[in-house]
């Protein structure tokens, strides 16, 4: 399920960045530069970030149900 929702924000953020590169100067100076380049870097971050949790999140094992005498017990109670 997590899965899922890191596609859908790398998806959001890849189509954040196709509408805002074309309309933001790399090159100007002042604030509009500052700004330009800080949004672009939180972007990219924020790509990365959702990108190495989907690759590195922990894989799910298979629950073994190997019952031992003791549990096999407790699970035998009448009602």
């Amino acid at each position: 399920m997590k899965k899922n929702r890191y596609i859908l924000c790398l998806l959001v953020g890849a189509f954040l960045l196709y509408f805002a590169v074309p309309r933001f100067s790399m090159f100007a100076e002042g604030l509009e530069g500052v700004f330009t380049a800080s949004w672009m870097l939180l972007a990219l971050l924020v790509m990365a970030g959702n990108l190495s949790a989907m690759l590195y999140a922990p894989k799910r094992k298979a629950k073994s149900r190997k019952l031992t005498k003791q549990t096999a017990k407790r699970l035998r109670y009448y009602a």
